[in-house]
């Protein structure tokens, strides 16, 4: 898990005003400055987070949580986490962990698989050891301007390729809606009086590149025009990429000298409820 957390130290320069005040007066001082550090910790993470990655979404950058002190719990965690009571859970994109997005660029190596390779896979549709990536050129209404496939264009896809292993409005698509999708129609040359078969919409195809009798490169591809001559890249087929490591936790708490920041708020917050 992706974290980092603080303890209280340097107290000998208050330990008079301490004993003036109740176990648990002491208790929510300390708590306090806990919570202060925390907002502080958390204000410094997402800047961290805006500078180091390339236009980072808002799912990623407002991911940084802190679970808060309380006077019978003196520890704080700074985290990853999108979930509105603070807790370390998943949250905002469905079926997304922001601890899974960021842990490859906290330690390297390896990323995760995203929840729609793991449907690809499932289905046979992405290779082993391959993960998905957009085109330099995105497909058109497929992404959100950031780099990132939109939500809804990838449920959509991936239940028009039969991939989906859930029900409801996520099931996969039945031939009526994907001919809606695909809006094809076939009419006549005046002149040749050839038949002309047209896709309005588009149609979804694999290819599963040379390997696979394709010219053109692994991935999901989309046609359209006449005879589907009209063909753009969706979502393309990639090898693992390894991650070396772009965000380090103490050096962002060293940087901003968090533990400093948590010595002055102790020893305002004990000098407020003394009443000085």
């Amino acid at each position: 898990m992706i974290k980092t957390s603080l303890e209280i130290r340097g107290q000998k320069a208050v330990e008079a005003q301490l004993r003036r005040l109740s176990g648990r007066e002491a208790a929510q001082a300390h708590s306090d400055a806990m919570n202060d550090t925390g907002y502080q910790a958390r204000r410094v993470l997402i800047k961290e987070l805006k500078q180091v990655f390339d236009r980072p979404t808002p799912f990623i950058y407002n991911s940084p949580k802190f679970i808060p002190a309380t006077p019978d719990r003196l520890s704080i965690a700074v985290l990853p986490t999108m979930d509105a009571r603070n807790l370390p859970s998943k949250g905002g994109k469905v079926g997304v962990d922001p601890q899974h997005v960021l842990q490859a660029q906290a330690f390297g190596g390896r990323r995760a698989d995203k929840r729609s390779e793991v449907a690809l896979r499932r289905a046979g549709i992405l290779p082993p050891g391959m993960q998905t990536a957009i085109p330099h050129e995105p497909y058109p209404g497929s992404d959100d301007g950031k780099g990132n496939i939109r939500g809804p264009f990838m449920a959509q896809l991936i239940s028009y390729l039969q991939a989906s292993g859930e029900q409801g409005y996520r099931q996969n698509m039945k031939a009526k809606a994907k001919a809606k999708i695909e809006d094809r129609t076939t009419f006549s040359h005046i002149k040749t009086r050839k038949e002309l078969k047209t896709i309005r919409g588009r149609v979804y195809f694999v290819s599963k590149g040379l390997t696979g009798g394709s010219s053109l490169a692994p991935g999901i591809w989309a046609k359209t025009g006449t005879h589907g001559a009209e063909v753009k890249p969706v979502l393309m087929f990639v090898r693992r990429a390894t991650y070396v490591q772009r965000i380090d936790l103490d050096r962002v708490v060293e940087r901003a000298d968090l533990q400093s920041y948590l010595d002055r708020r102790i020893r305002y917050r004990i000098r407020k409820v003394a009443g000085e």
